[in-house]
């Protein structure tokens, strides 16, 4: 399960759609489709804690990382899917089956024409 193809890249844009959340990193795309939890470290704009679906500034805590460059990624089948940006920001959803609402959590496009579309 690789996405390192979004380090480095800026977060571009956050779609929230009815159930499931999209991200766009200049080209490569990842949908999820268990909401992620946000760590916002000291000093952000927002204020420091965490974040997760359904509380107030959810949404703020992840769009506020639009233009922030990606740092670091990971990714542990039946663990967590982690994206780290370089404000020391964090967003983790989990991929432990048990947490899945559906057949699937994640799907990964790498933005590179013939790619195939990674799903976990």
């Amino acid at each position: 399960m690789d996405i390192s193809a979004i380090e480095g890249e800026e977060l571009s844009s956050v779609t929230f759609v009815q159930d499931y959340v999209q991200f766009d990193f200049n080209g490569p795309g990842l949908t999820l489709f268990i909401w992620p939890e946000v760590f916002v470290p000291a000093g952000a704009q927002i204020g420091e804690g965490s974040y997760a679906h359904g509380e107030p500034g959810y949404r703020d805590a992840m769009c506020l990382q639009i233009g922030e460059p990606v740092e670091t990624t990971s990714a542990e089948e039946g663990g967590a899917l982690e994206i780290k940006f370089e404000n020391g920001t964090i967003f983790r959803t989990s991929l432990r089956e048990e947490d899945y609402e559906g057949p699937e959590a994640v799907h990964f496009a790498s933005g590179i024409s013939g790619d195939p579309l990674v799903v976990f």
